[in-house]
């Protein structure tokens, strides 16, 4: 009988997602970045308080903090504070705001016509894994399609369920235009639910 090549990983499982897990998702993401020598991570935040923990942490790497577009929540608004928004700019971080991958004029035909499209079956496809798990596989096509982060290169990427972070994966990037090349390579940590 032959024997298949393995890794054997460390995964973390959370009881419960959510903002309490922030700290422990940033300091198991720093540690798989050191250990594969990835200097790109992308993390999602809405006022900012996870990505100036992130740009805190992840000085010396490419940093791309991700926020919701404007205009999300209510129109004309952007919800990341110009406290943080400076903030992560001095700690080195790159910020994107722009149309979200899995959004967009698809949930404007949802919420018009009562019908979904495409990318919005694709993120609730996605969402089987946990809502981290979307917005991170989302948020990687965003930046690469802005050209922060290259395809050719693993990168991590941390996001979480509502508010703060619980979910952090290694991810080879794709752009959305080939979005099926994405590959989620590892899962360092996410919620157990």
């Amino acid at each position: 009988m032959r024997t298949s090549e393995y890794a054997k990983r460390e995964t973390f499982y959370f009881a419960r997602p959510g903002f309490e897990n922030t700290d422990s998702t940033l300091d198991f993401a720093h540690r798989r970045s050191l250990d594969l020598d990835i200097k790109s991570v992308i993390v999602a935040t809405t006022v900012g308080q996870t990505g100036v923990k992130a740009a805190e942490l992840f000085k010396g790497y490419t940093l791309i903090v991700v926020t919701h577009s404007t205009g999300f929540t209510k129109l004309n608004v952007q919800e990341l504070s110009e406290e943080n928004r400076q903030a992560i700019l001095a700690s080195g971080g790159k910020i994107l705001t722009c149309q979200h991958a899995f959004g967009g004029v698809g949930r404007a035909v949802r919420k018009k016509l009562g019908t979904y499209e495409l990318e919005e079956i694709v993120a609730y496809t996605l969402r089987i894994f946990g809502e981290g798990t979307k917005v991170a596989c989302e948020m990687v096509l965003m930046a690469a399609d802005a050209g922060f982060i290259r395809t050719d290169e693993e990168v991590i990427a941390i996001a979480g369920t509502g508010r703060g972070a619980d979910t952090a994966l290694v991810i080879q990037p794709a752009n959305a235009q080939t979005f099926f090349d994405l590959r989620v390579k590892e899962v360092i940590c996410k919620p157990r639910f």
